[in-house]
């Protein structure tokens, strides 16, 4: 009797398992055959997420004195070379920096390659036109932006003022005391680490994803939704505004470009990279 009953329910199971199967299989087949739809080769874009070498206060959280890097230090330098010589192995074709379009930083790359501002900590000097003067490249690209908020405050300013009420990014919610632990403990973390050991470490998509995840508590949770609708026209807004600068100086399909940002844009730009068909999204620590 046990074995008919068990005969009866394999022959049910089997072949419903095996029907199951073939559809997962057929629903993989399709979403691979999508690729045929798009082009086959896409602007490769390299994002590397940086903490500012300047420190210049104007972040959220402040990294104490005791831990903050001198880049100009002579061990620095030396680790800025390993970190410039590693990424200058993604062959890029074009930079973009965190600089707004009246930091000409086109005149500022003539002018570094000249021997100007070699003492700089600024990142954007210390990687960005030391890579391009490196490279040989003959111009630098600004696309940082401001989000809508800066237009749009100057319609209703009274509203806007009371939208961002207390949306200052200190709060007593619980997450964001994790969160100001964490970056205390990166911030020692970076003082005892060597550059590149420490870039592979904070441009992972792990990393990227758990930093983004500050912007989702605290003063995100404002009454009445205030909060997610602060984010979205201010923070969303200035990164969908970069990544359509970024595609403004997007030529072709064999540009390769090497974009270099504070690190608190890499979970959105990264997110909308890898989304867009337009490129292919380079992982910082897979370059060979």
């Amino acid at each position: 009797m046990k074995k008919t009953i068990f005969s009866r329910l394999a022959a049910i199971i089997i072949p419903s398992l095996i029907g199951i199967s073939s559809v997962f299989a057929q629903h993989n087949q399709n979403l691979s055959s999508t690729k045929s739809y798009f082009p086959q080769q896409s602007t490769k874009v390299l994002f590397v997420g940086t903490f500012h070498f300047h420190y210049p206060g104007l972040d959220a959280h402040i990294t104490a004195n005791g831990d903050q890097v001198d880049v100009l230090s002579a061990s620095r330098q030396k680790e800025l070379t390993d970190l410039v010589s590693y990424i200058k192995k993604f062959r890029p074709t074009k930079i973009a920096i965190e600089a707004f379009p009246e930091w000409k930083a086109a005149e500022k790359l003539k002018a570094y390659k000249n021997g100007a501002y070699r003492l700089e900590r600024d990142e954007r000097y210390q990687l960005g036109m030391r890579l391009a003067t490196e490279l040989k490249l003959d111009t630098i690209y600004s696309i940082d932006d401001n989000s809508m908020v800066s237009a749009l405050s100057k319609i209703d300013p009274e509203y806007f003022k009371a939208l961002f009420k207390d949306y200052d990014y200190k709060s007593e919610d619980p997450y964001s005391k994790m969160y100001e632990q964490w970056y205390k403990a990166e911030d020692s973390l970076r003082a005892k680490t060597s550059l590149l050991a420490y870039f592979k470490h904070t441009n992972s998509k792990r990393y990227h994803q758990l930093g983004h995840g500050a912007y989702l508590v605290g003063d995100f949770k404002l009454d009445d939704k205030r909060g997610a609708d602060a984010l979205a026209i201010n923070w969303y807004s200035r990164n969908l505004r970069i990544f359509r600068n970024l595609q403004e100086i997007t030529e072709s399909p064999k540009d390769r470009i090497l974009v270099i940002f504070g690190n608190g844009h890499g979970a959105i730009l990264r997110q909308l990279l890898e989304s867009s068909p337009e490129y292919e999204f380079i992982e910082f620590d897979s370059l060979k």
